[in-house]
């Protein structure tokens, strides 16, 4: 019998950051777009980089702490993706598919910290 595959947010939040960096390479080259793709690669990679530094903290505060980092950043992206200038339908398709992304894994991560502020406190 096949085991269900174990899901995995590290892998998950790597692909978030490759996918950003993946479309902005394809983005029209404007002043705007340049710098807006700056923050959104700098701010899609701190996602990853943060969650691997929760997953070797030293303590339950410099989890907490790493954790809150990676909503911000996956919150701070959408906000870079909303900024971006697409005039393509097939990058806008991406575009959004990456907004639902960054927005589901801010949940997540929201949703860690609920529950371990929960049982940090117990």
């Amino acid at each position: 019998m096949e085991q269900p595959k174990q899901y995995d947010l590290e892998e998950r939040t790597y692909i978030f950051a490759r996918d950003c960096r993946n479309l902005i390479k394809q983005l029209m080259k404007t002043i705007t777009n340049i710098e807006d793709g700056k923050q959104l690669a700098r701010s899609s990679g701190s996602v990853p980089a943060n969650y691997i530094e929760a997953n070797e903290a030293l303590s339950k505060k410099d989890f907490l702490l790493r954790i809150k980092i990676s909503r911000k950043e996956a919150k701070e992206s959408i906000l870079w993706l909303r900024l971006i200038d697409i005039q393509d339908e097939k990058l806008e398709k991406e575009r959004q598919r990456l907004l639902q992304e960054a927005t589901e894994l801010m949940m997540i991560f929201g949703s860690i910290l609920r529950k371990s502020e929960k049982i940090a406190t117990v």
